[in-house]
């Protein structure tokens, strides 16, 4: 009797441990060059849920959460969380989180938490893997100087002006030299032997010089 029992039991159907279970999978890495992600976080669930609540967290220990988005039936809604700049959005069997400006500091590994709200039992997935988002810093553009003039063309151009300087110099001088030359030519022709009167020969001036003879300049008179 008691073996008969055993059998029986053996053949009850068991629940299915399955049931109201959320499963989910994230990609492992995720690299940020321009300091925008998309974490996409995959889920299964198979139970009968009305109203759901999705959620990141940063951290190993998944302390910090970044954003949420809650949606039922007809609406959702998404919170971001400060210091973070996160929104999400939910589709079919996926949740969306999408994350702008961020910042070296921010690299670290991210879950995906997603919960069933009602009707009960409450229901939310078993911690998965995580995302590891490696955000890059971006590289600070610096403006080059201005390519120096190369030597030889300095070069050339302080010769250029040396030069000219040089040449400008001579002609200035040759000018001068010629200048003063015509002014001592000038004054070899003029006469500067002094001239005295007749009557006034012996009135102070010197015996050696000759005296004027106005005679031919009178006019001539029968």
């Amino acid at each position: 009797m008691l073996l008969g029992i055993l059998v029986v039991l053996c053949f009850i159907p068991t629940a299915d441990v399955t049931e109201n279970k959320i499963l989910v999978a994230q990609s492992p890495l995720l690299k940020v060059d321009n300091k925008t992600a998309t974490l996409i976080c995959n889920y299964t669930y198979n139970g009968t849920g009305k109203e759901f609540r999705a959620s990141l967290h940063k951290g190993t220990d998944s302390a910090i959460e970044v954003c949420f988005i809650s949606w039922n039936t007809t609406k959702s809604s998404s919170i971001s969380n400060k210091p973070f700049n996160c929104q999400g959005a939910h589709d079919k069997d996926k949740v969306i989180f999408s994350l702008w400006n961020m910042s070296a500091s921010q690299t670290d590994i991210y879950f995906c938490k997603i919960e069933v709200m009602y009707p009960p039992p409450y229901v939310y997935n078993e911690k998965s893997n995580g995302t590891v988002i490696h955000v890059q810093e971006t590289p600070i553009q610096t403006r080059e100087p201005p390519s120096a003039i190369p030597l030889w063309i300095m070069a050339t151009v302080t010769g250029v002006l040396a030069f000219y300087s040089m040449l400008i110099t001579a002609v200035f001088i040759n000018y001068w030299q010629k200048s003063r030359r015509n002014m001592y030519h000038q004054s070899d022709y003029m006469n500067m032997t002094p001239r005295h009167p007749p009557y006034q020969k012996n009135k102070g001036y010197p015996s050696y010089a000759p005296t004027r003879d106005y005679t031919a300049y009178r006019s001539w008179q029968p």
